[in-house]
């Protein structure tokens, strides 16, 4: 595996933890603590304190932070390098679980919320940016001799 992936899949995975912990400290503290503007359609209160917000009980920002956690587990060099199918087969389908989620909180930041979180967004992009470089690594990467 080429360093590129695994040095950005890595640093792209840490870049998650630290917004992801951030948004989680937020929401268990002071959701006004966000520098991010209140008013108008950029809005990371009301995005971060909607209904919307929790899934089952459980914050959005904290299953963020468990995601991107795994990720960052996942991308670490010795990861990469074990070869292992297994550990192949779970960073693709986690960062296929990311992008797709991302998908659907932006949905429910534009349609149901009507407000967008630039914190989330960074996630967001994160997210689906980790998601291209695992890909880019499975398609670039040569087929295995049988």
């Amino acid at each position: 595996m080429t360093r590129w992936v695994q040095w950005s899949s890595l640093g792209l995975s840490l870049l998650a933890v630290a917004l992801a912990a951030y948004l989680t400290l937020t929401h268990y503290t002071d959701p006004t603590a966000l520098a991010c503007p209140d008013s108008g359609v950029v809005n990371c209160t009301l995005v971060t304190t909607s209904s919307w917000s929790v899934v089952l009980g459980v914050p959005v920002a904290v299953l963020g932070l468990v995601w991107a956690t795994a990720m960052s587990v996942l991308t670490v060099p010795a990861a990469w390098a074990s070869g292992s199918p297994w550990v192949e087969r779970l960073r693709t389908a986690l960062a296929g679980v990311g992008a797709a989620m991302v998908l659907y909180l932006v949905y429910v930041e534009l349609f149901r919320v009507g407000a967008i979180c630039l914190w989330c967004t960074g996630v967001h992009v994160t997210a689906v940016a980790l998601f291209a470089v695992i890909l880019a690594a499975r398609t670039a990467r040569p087929e295995h001799a049988s």
